[in-house]
């Protein structure tokens, strides 16, 4: 199956990215998680990565099941934006810049994503605590 590449464009800089479907285990549940590489200057140039964790509600039978979450080109404008903001430089050549949870989560909003670091080190926060804290903040009268 090969993998789609789109094209934004942000003032005079045309990015390519593609977005896989992926997922993670959490102490409650299984999450969907959507791992999104984005280039800036072609294929060789410093990739920018962000795993994003659905902040659907985990439901008992498998929000992987369930989740239909995926990012929209706004959500992918503001994962770009903010990696600018944070030290990405597209231009370089080779090597990947990664908006991880460790650095990236307490300046990173994208309404219905999280980062997570889970996809690239299995020892990291448990998934499942944070899509339920971020449900009901989300979700709070």
């Amino acid at each position: 199956m090969r993998t789609r590449l789109r094209q934004m464009r942000i003032g005079a800089r045309t990015f390519v990215w593609r977005a896989e479907i992926r997922h993670v285990q959490g102490s409650g549940d299984c999450h969907r998680c959507i791992r999104l590489r984005v280039w800036g200057a072609g294929k060789t140039s410093q990739a920018l990565q962000a795993d994003l964790l659905s902040v659907a509600w985990p439901a008992p039978w498998g929000a992987c099941a369930t989740d239909g979450a995926y990012p929209t080109p706004a959500d992918v404008r503001t994962v770009i934006s903010h990696a600018l903001e944070h030290g990405w430089q597209p231009e370089w050549r080779g090597g990947t810049f990664v908006l991880s949870e460790h650095e990236h989560a307490a300046g990173f909003t994208l309404p219905d994503f999280l980062l997570t670091d889970r996809l690239r080190t299995p020892e990291s926060a448990d998934p499942t605590v944070r899509v339920i804290r971020a449900y009901e903040l989300s979700h709070r009268a």
